[in-house]
């Protein structure tokens, strides 16, 4: 059973074929040598089988995108084998190709789960657009798939980079530059800064833009399952006829475009010395599989962890930092961008608002002022959850950064009650008490003195709202 890997000629690229593994089953070994000659330097992966029960050996073992499969063969037939890879689970195009056939046959081979049906002989041509129309419809699926799951993450779009400070414009100027190279990229930054949103950025103004963006959150794959989520599963080997069926892996399903891998500090050990491998080799290995799959895409790394003191530590390897970080770009804290708040706020109103059906709100100078005293822990992500909270509620609900600030406030009194450092944090003519009077009377208003319903809205208790009612000698 011959098999061979290459990789596509300038010719096959000319063409615009996808990488992909393609199977030959054909009890002819003349055909078999033609597909193979065909279809190497175009496809860059073939391997071939004598019948069906060889190639079933194959299919468990490695992953596939394309079976060009001869009905009439030794043994199983074609369309028997293929009805049984369809139970189980085998969602690969399958191209037949026979001597000979009939109406009858056509119509069974496609209720058997066929892609095409080809006669042979047949011209060179003809079984070259077949094959390349069954790659692109699997490309298609690939794609699908990954818009789904972009969806079902609410991926956020490469145009939250909103500012003109010297920081957000330094920041946005990198990301240009190292746009253009297909390097692997580093970013890190505290959490809440829009790690994916430069991710986004560099994709969509990179070479491979028309490729797929499949971002992963390595925190959240289990640990058990990150090699199979990330390389695929080979099909579980089985007697019956309804083995475990394979599936495809996040770098395949990222081909022709960019992995977004975020958090990457927390990949366990024995997975950050796989991606090591993966990033030298440029090569897969499905698990279950002996096969490896070349794989074409760019890497783009984040984390909100120091991954040099991760190193020192012992809980990242160090060789793998030094492949991440070929080029890094630290994404600054909003603390460090406050002149940017006015545009931030306008830009979250003006798209949040029409996803959520609700009119825009109006932030006062005061107000924004307000939010400019505030330290953001939780960054630009904070920012934008608090203005989500204040279009629900109709107005700017600053109740959720009393807590925080008056914490920021009591740190910096403590250190020099009296300096001008501390004085200059909030100024005058900001009464964080005036404030917060103003905002909670208003939501009160707003529920006809609904206590219960006004703590919900304000995100507090509601002891904590009557308490506040009875400081300001308001009517129960």
């Amino acid at each position: 059973m011959p098999d061979a890997t290459a990789p596509p000629t300038a010719h096959a690229q000319r063409e615009q074929w996808p990488l992909a593994a393609v199977l030959v089953v054909d009890d002819e070994p003349g055909m078999r040598n033609f597909l193979q000659k065909t279809l190497l330097p175009r496809v860059g992966q073939v391997h071939c089988a004598e019948s069906a029960e060889a190639g079933d050996v194959l299919v468990r073992h490695h992953r596939f995108d394309l079976v060009v499969l001869d009905i009439a063969l030794p043994g199983i037939s074609g369309i028997t084998w293929l009805r049984a890879l369809r139970e189980r689970g085998f969602d690969g195009e399958v191209v037949l190709i026979t001597a000979f056939a009939d109406l009858d046959t056509a119509i069974e081979a496609l209720r058997a789960g066929a892609s095409d049906f080809i006669l042979k002989p047949f011209r060179v041509t003809q079984i070259l657009n077949a094959l390349r129309q069954g790659l692109e419809r699997a490309g298609l699926r690939r794609e699908n798939w990954v818009l789904r799951r972009a969806l079902q993450q609410t991926t956020p779009s490469a145009d939250g980079l909103v500012g003109s400070s010297l920081a957000i414009k330094g920041l946005q100027a990198a990301l240009q530059r190292v746009a253009t190279v297909d390097s692997i990229v580093l970013l890190s930054g505290e959490s809440g800064t829009g790690k994916e949103l430069a991710a986004l950025a560099l994709h969509r103004n990179s070479p491979r833009a028309a490729g797929p963006f499949v971002p992963v959150n390595c925190a959240t794959l289990s640990p058990d399952l990150i090699d199979s989520e990330l390389f695929g599963q080979a099909q579980a080997p089985s007697t019956g006829s309804s083995g475990r069926p394979g599936r495809d892996g996040l770098f395949v399903y990222a081909q022709g475009g960019t992995l977004f891998l975020d958090e990457i500090g927390e990949l366990p050990p024995a997975q950050q010395a796989t991606l090591l491998r993966v990033l030298e080799e440029r090569r897969i290995r499905p698990v279950g599989s002996e096969q490896e799959i070349p794989v074409d895409v760019r890497i783009v790394a984040a984390t909100h962890r120091k991954l040099a003191d991760e190193v020192d530590s012992g809980r990242f390897r160090k060789d793998l930092y030094y492949r991440l970080q070929v080029v890094e770009i630290n994404l600054p804290p909003l603390r460090a961008h406050k002149e940017d708040m006015a545009a931030l706020v306008a830009h979250f109103i003006n798209t949040l608002a029409p996803r959520l059906g609700v009119p825009p709100i109006a932030v006062t100078a005061d107000e924004l002022h307000y939010l400019q005293q505030y330290d953001w822990p939780g960054n630009v992500r904070e920012l934008r959850n608090l203005i989500e909270r204040s279009l629900i509620l109709g107005a700017l609900n600053v109740s959720a950064l009393y807590q925080g600030l008056a914490r920021q406030d009591r740190r910096q009194e403590g250190a020099s009650p009296r300096s001008p450092a501390g004085a200059a944090a909030l100024p005058a003519n900001t009464d964080l008490h005036a404030l917060e009077k103003q905002h909670i009377l208003a939501v009160l208003d707003s529920v006809a003195g609904d206590k219960t319903r006004a703590a919900q809205l304000l995100g507090i208790s509601r002891r904590t709202l009557e308490r506040r009612v009875a400081e300001w000698g308001q009517p129960g």
